[in-house]
């Protein structure tokens, strides 16, 4: 793996580019360790993708009590729900689950129908704003440091991602964090054979993204990483970003 400094301030002040670029050259495990100084106010957001999974196991072993967060959009492949499960009982943590707003799903579900997300873009963006965007940023609320498993490697909207970089949500300022944001698969790969990671057994099955049932599918051989998502729509598309909304931010990650 790539070598990395590992001197970080203390507790910074999250306006100053001179902190940010030491965040970006520290390594993850530096990261988390930072992190851990912001208490209840920094969790791993995570929907249990190998970055996340990785990111759990990195701050059980440095001994880091960080939140771990999930949006539950209530669509979840049964797999996901079981990893969660096992990630609980292996790490001897409680994962905490945010939902969509029971009256806003069902005013979405009464007016569009179940499967709204096949008819259009924008019904596809709805349904990810009410089951994903918006119980994110209730969780988002409850931090000022705000962790996350992006790769530059996952996407081309994500190739410009910092391990650090300061983001607006609901007009005040977060600090976002990817400790991992600069890591190969091959990396990722190696990480989880060597401690052995919980990891969801969708990824043998084909899968190279995973969120909500039907909107994520597996991939052919060739096809980009995130082919996967809303898979329906890459025959009409082909600059279309595969983003539900929630790193969509003008910040690059």
């Amino acid at each position: 793996m790539e070598e990395h400094s590992t001197e970080i301030a203390e507790k910074p002040d999250l306006l100053a580019s001179a902190d940010l670029d030491a965040l970006n050259s520290a390594a993850p495990e530096a990261l988390l360790e930072w992190a851990h100084q912001y208490g209840k106010r920094a969790a791993i957001v995570t929907s249990f993708q190998k970055s996340g999974c990785i990111m759990i196991d990195m701050a059980h072993r440095a001994g880091l009590t960080l939140r771990i967060v999930t949006v539950d959009t209530l669509r979840l492949h049964r797999e996901t729900y079981e990893l969660m499960d096992r990630i609980e009982q292996r790490y001897g943590i409680s994962i905490e689950r945010f939902t969509p707003d029971p009256e806003r799903l069902r005013q979405m579900l009464a007016q569009h129908g179940e499967f709204l997300f096949f008819d259009s873009r924008p019904k596809q963006e709805h349904c990810c704003w009410i089951r994903k965007v918006e119980p994110n940023n209730r969780a988002l609320q409850t931090l000022d440091l705000w962790i996350t498993g992006l790769r530059r490697d996952q996407s081309p909207h994500r190739i410009a991602a910092s391990k650090a970089a300061l983001v607006q949500r609901e007009n005040r300022p977060l600090l976002k964090l990817a400790p991992l944001a600069d890591w190969t698969e091959e990396q990722v790969s190696a990480y989880i054979a060597a401690h052995d990671v919980p990891i969801s057994p969708l990824y043998d099955q084909g899968y190279t993204s995973i969120g909500c049932m039907i909107c994520t599918t597996p991939i052919k051989p060739g096809e980009d990483k995130r082919a996967g998502r809303w898979r329906w729509f890459n025959q009409y598309e082909d600059d279309h970003k595969k983003e539900c909304g929630i790193h969509i931010d003008g910040s690059g990650i």
